[in-house]
């Protein structure tokens, strides 16, 4: 079968995160937050999960005083993102009847 199943995209919300990492350049802690509805403990532990997989690059900054944290996807993290969306789409298409 071609594609690798990854287990970092087997909970939805890193699937969500991933998603809109691909379609967007970066994207913002509390974006996330309010898009996935998600509360901020349970979105970071996720965050940093696809961070310690290196599949994330988070860069910290302030606008004035209010800290802004920013997520994007690495070139490993995409590629490894469609290797498991290849690996779905053929176990779907193996079980068609």
């Amino acid at each position: 079968m071609k594609g690798n199943y990854d287990k970092a995209f087997e909970n939805v919300i890193r699937l969500r995160i991933m998603s809109i990492l691909m379609v967007n350049e970066q994207f913002d802690f509390n974006s996330f937050k309010e898009l996935l509805e998600v509360t901020d403990g349970n979105l970071a532990s996720h965050l940093k999960n696809l961070e310690s997989s290196e599949y994330i690059y988070v860069q910290k900054s302030f606008i004035g005083r209010k800290p802004l944290t920013n997520y994007s996807a690495t070139n490993a993290g995409r590629e490894a993102f469609k290797l498991h969306l290849e690996f779905l789409e053929n176990l779907i298409n193996e079980n068609k009847s």
